[in-house]
């Protein structure tokens, strides 16, 4: 039984192929400006991973901020349901999901079966999400995926009081023209990115386990920031990329329809 889900963000694009409810195949990419081209060309490094062609897979079931133009998707799902199956089954012990995407941020608590329970959705305020550290790292001249390493290295604890993305830039560039180290300056993004989602995630009651997904949390930084405002260890995805988390999910909702409609 083959099956595949794919997720259209605003940032990339991640395809997950399934044999049997295992992962066979993946792909993430940076979003194209038409969402159709961005399902089909993650799509098709995925299935040449796999060694498959598009009509061997039983069912493929969309999600992400451009599900709905996925032209090879039998059905859509949201993105806080098919993260929650995601995380789900790899964790099953997890209770809530933070997932910090591109230009947004998601919170969702589920029962022991990976069922929501109840969910908040940030998508008005870049200050919680990649965006946030994509602005910033461009003002800093460092490179985005290296961020988590590089703030390893601070030595002064410094703040970042303005929670307003274009406001906080003009305060990272005054910090540097007053002399602070750049990895000062990282943590001190990180630490306002994880205070800013961990309030968020508060809303709900937080319930371990929590498990941290999406892009960002390939950022250590960040990863321990929220575990620290969040007063709890937050553990990540075993074993797979924490970006297709949605993607994975996706492909284990279609497997589910075809388990119960074999025909």
């Amino acid at each position: 039984m083959i099956t595949a889900g794919c997720d259209v963000g605003s940032r990339t694009a991640k395809a997950v192929i399934l044999e049997n409810n295992k992962i066979i195949a993946s792909a993430v990419i940076p979003a194209k400006l038409d969402p159709v081209e961005s399902a089909k060309s993650v799509m098709k490094i995925a299935l040449k991973q796999a060694n498959l062609s598009l009509n061997k897979i039983k069912r493929i079931v969309g999600t992400g901020y451009g599900r709905q133009e996925i032209p090879f998707a039998h059905t859509c799902e949201s993105e806080i349901v098919c993260h929650a199956r995601g995380a789900s089954w790899n964790i099953p012990s997890a209770r809530m999901i933070v997932d910090i995407g591109g230009q947004d941020s998601k919170a969702i608590k589920i029962d022991s079966t990976g069922r929501v329970i109840r969910y908040s959705y940030n998508d008005k305020c870049a200050s919680g999400t990649g965006r946030f550290l994509e602005i910033m790292a461009d003002a800093l001249n460092v490179e985005l995926d290296g961020m988590g390493e590089y703030g390893k290295s601070w030595k002064e604890e410094i703040s970042i009081s303005n929670q307003c993305v274009i406001f906080a830039e003009t305060e990272v560039v005054s910090l540097i023209n007053e002399g602070k180290e750049v990895a000062d300056i990282v943590n001190a993004l990180h630490c306002s990115l994880g205070k800013r989602v961990a309030s968020q995630v508060r809303s709900l009651v937080i319930e371990e386990d929590v498990i941290m997904t999406g892009g960002v949390a390939k950022n250590i930084g960040v990863f321990d920031a929220l575990s620290r405002g969040l007063g709890v260890e937050v553990k990540s995805l075993q074993g797979i990329d924490p970006q297709i988390n949605g993607a994975l999910g996706a492909a284990l909702i279609a497997a589910v329809v075809v388990a119960a409609n074999p025909l």
